[in-house]
């Protein structure tokens, strides 16, 4: 299967067998980010998660810290 990754435009082929292709293909709402994306928004992520200041919004209406 051929996929776009949402941040780079970059057009990849990946294994039809695979779950995550399962997911592209019957839930159109899911999208696909290329490894490289991956990591870079993981590195980031990481590292403002580091800072002590990194709040999540699950429930909507309390802050969660996130340590």
């Amino acid at each position: 299967m051929r996929v776009k990754c949402v941040i780079c435009d970059k057009i990849e082929s990946i294994d039809d067998h695979l779950p995550s292709t399962k997911k592209l293909r019957n839930r159109p709402i899911h999208t696909y980010m290329c490894e490289e994306c991956h990591e870079r928004i993981s590195e980031k992520t990481e590292q403002r998660i580091s800072t002590g200041q990194f709040f999540v919004y699950r429930s909507g209406k309390q802050k969660e810290w996130l340590q």
